[in-house]
């Protein structure tokens, strides 16, 4: 994702910290504004002690050094114990400003990171094939961090700052003259300026480490994540290669950022010390020509002293709080991206259960670009409590017509409807609800077989749990498992057989129970022996609802109400298997196809489902 750079960077960093903004002041939060204003009360209370405490100093050091007979133990250990408690409370009131903000600072960071994840799960299928997981969720996590560093560092350290400096400057006019005022402001002044421009330029190395990095990591979740992939091509110095390919661009620009930084605090440390060097000429001048005492010569040098501390950190301060604006800048980013699939203000709810409904496909045309037509004038219905199932070689569109049932996409032209409302007049929550899909590759959650089942329907007993698993036919395998229900499935199942995992599957989409129901090549890549178990289970979970099949093996699909032959986008064919038969056309070919496959699979002794999934087809 572009960041803006050069120019650009006050724009995006003023817009970025205005995005923010709302998040400090949130709406129905008293407690939260109330602590905001009490954090700030207590900000400046801090930073009127942190001021007052040379003055008392100074006085001390003038009681010691006139040596009155009478003052020379009490008033100066009455100063000193003053100047004590001055430092007390400034250090008191820092710390309870930091307490109190810290709720403001937190709720801050989760909401926007909260608000972030969801805008991502309601961005459309088409945004998310093309960006890589990896590298969002680097995103999200650097964002949040950037915010909390963000809140803290401006809170704690830069605003904090410009009011000691402003008092500071005020009380030097005041005690002192214009000059020892206007060398201090001059000071601090220019040193912000070289701090705020060399970080500017320094921040296209902090992009480049940011950019680099989502490549790396990126890299190695999709590495880690196709582990078996991996193994059977022997490619692990090739991804071992990838990976330090990314770190090494990622030191490179490590490197620079440390280098610029190193130059950075040279020439702060230059401009703070020529200030001081000055202002403490002029004052030994004053002290010499007997215009100041001792102890306004030392309140100078413990001003300049003091307010050198938080500038001296200030470069750290704004190089960090121009990181957490770039980390931020991509994460609010994110959220200005718009949703491409959106419910009309008038949408309407449908029951997720209830009796069958109907499903129609009126004119249906869809493309994914614009160069390339996937779906051309399909037409048809699948009455309440049919099975329509979808056949074709792969890349006719079979799986689309899924998508577009459950609204990943929308149609180009024609409709969907469900029991005669157009999807597009649904809300999509309720749309989903209603829908339940056990699909070819079934991927699962890193979690227990509970948890996985239980997806299905959160908040369900364990008793209902059960009842799907046993529907589904697993229940028997998974008490018999060490842990039973509470077993690791592990990265996306790969602990799970095949079969096992489908019959997860439709355990929690059983357990949804759904009133349409699709079925998407959910046995194609089974051996037949678990094909005929899990077209069981399958039997019973589509039992009384609307189905949708779409199917490789024909021979699971021949008791369907219709059957659909899809080929280049359109529908070729319709009708029953025995007429689909009868007509001697392009499911006739097929399934001919296939009988030869099961023949000569059984000729040579093997399955015949992994002989067919030896064939190539089509890519889609």
């Amino acid at each position: 994702m572009a960041l803006p750079t050069g120019g650009k960077t006050a724009r995006g960093s003023l817009s970025t910290i205005f995005s923010l903004m709302p998040y400090l002041w949130p709406k129905n939060e008293t407690a939260l504004r109330v602590r905001l204003v009490l954090a700030s009360i207590a900000m400046l209370l801090a930073k009127i002690a942190t001021v007052y405490v040379p003055i008392l100093y100074s006085h001390a050091v003038d009681r010691l050094a006139h040596k009155s007979p009478g003052d020379v133990i009490l008033v100066p250990a009455a100063l000193i114990i003053a100047y004590a408690g001055v430092r007390i409370a400034s250090a008191s009131f820092a710390e309870l400003r930091d307490a109190i903000f810290a709720a403001v600072q937190m709720r801050a960071s989760r909401v926007v990171a909260r608000q972030t994840f969801e805008h991502l799960h309601g961005l459309s299928m088409r945004f998310h094939l093309d960006r890589q997981t990896g590298g969002l969720s680097n995103i999200i996590l650097r964002g949040t961090l950037g915010i909390q560093n963000v809140l803290r560092l401006a809170t704690f350290n830069v605003i904090p700052t410009i009011i000691e400096l402003l008092l500071t400057v005020g009380i030097l006019w005041h005690l002192f003259n214009f000059w020892y005022a206007l060398i201090t402001f001059g000071a601090v002044g220019c040193y912000m300026g070289f701090t705020f421009a060399f970080t500017a330029w320094r921040t296209k190395f902090r992009r480049a480490m940011n950019e680099t990095d989502n490549e790396a990591q990126t890299k190695a979740i999709d590495s880690l994540i196709n582990f078996e992939t991996v193994k059977y091509f022997g490619n692990e110095a090739h991804e071992s290669a990838r990976f330090d390919e990314s770190l090494a661009r990622y030191e490179k620009a490590s490197v620079k950022s440390q280098v610029s930084l190193n130059a950075l605090n040279i020439g702060q440390a230059a401009i703070i010390s020529v200030a001081l060097g000055i202002m403490m000429l002029m004052a030994a001048n004053g002290v010499a020509h007997h215009n100041l005492s001792v102890g306004k010569f030392v309140l100078v040098n413990t001003y300049l002293m003091q307010l050198y501390i938080p500038l001296n950190m200030l470069g750290f301060v704004y190089f960090s709080l121009n990181q957490g604006l770039v980390d931020m800048e991509q994460m609010f980013s994110l959220l200005r991206v718009r949703h491409e699939i959106t419910d009309k203000p008038s949408a309407k709810v449908i029951p997720p259960q209830g009796p069958p409904a109907e499903v129609r496909f009126e004119n249906v045309r869809f493309s994914y670009d614009p160069d390339r037509l996937i779906l051309e004038n399909i037409s048809f219905t699948i009455p309440p409590g049919h099975k329509v199932a979808v056949v074709g070689p792969t890349g006719s569109g079979k799986s689309t017509l899924s998508r577009l049932l459950f609204r990943f996409y929308d149609v180009t032209s024609g409709a969907v409807r469900i029991d005669g409302a157009d999807i597009r007049d649904l809300t999509q929550h309720s749309l989903r609800a209603a829908i339940g899909v056990v699909p070819q590759d079934t991927v699962l959650f890193n979690d227990s077989i509970y948890y996985n089942i239980a997806y299905g329907k959160p908040g369900a007993t364990t008793a209902e749990i059960e009842q799907a698993a046993r529907l589904a036919q697993i229940h028997d395998f998974i008490t018999r498992l060490p842990q039973g229900y509470k077993t690791k499935v592990g990265e996306r199942g790969l602990k799970l057989s095949g079969g096992e995992k489908q019959r997860v599957a439709i355990a929690r989409t059983i357990l949804k129970n759904p009133r349409i129901l699709i079925l998407d090549e959910a046995t194609s890549a089974l051996d037949t022996a678990t094909e005929q178990e899990i077209s069981a289970a399958l039997r019973s979970v589509s039992h009384d609802r609307t189905t949708l099949v779409i199917a490789h093996r024909l021979s699971t699909i021949t008791d369907a109400d219709e059957i659909l032959v899809l080929r280049e986008g359109e529908i070729v064919e319709r009708g029953g298997h025995a007429g689909l038969l009868a007509q001697d056309g392009v499911y006739a070919a097929m399934w001919a196809a296939q009988a030869e496959l099961d023949d000569a699979a059984a000729s040579i002794g093997i399955d015949p489902l992994q002989l067919q999934n030896s064939v190539s087809e089509p890519a889609e």
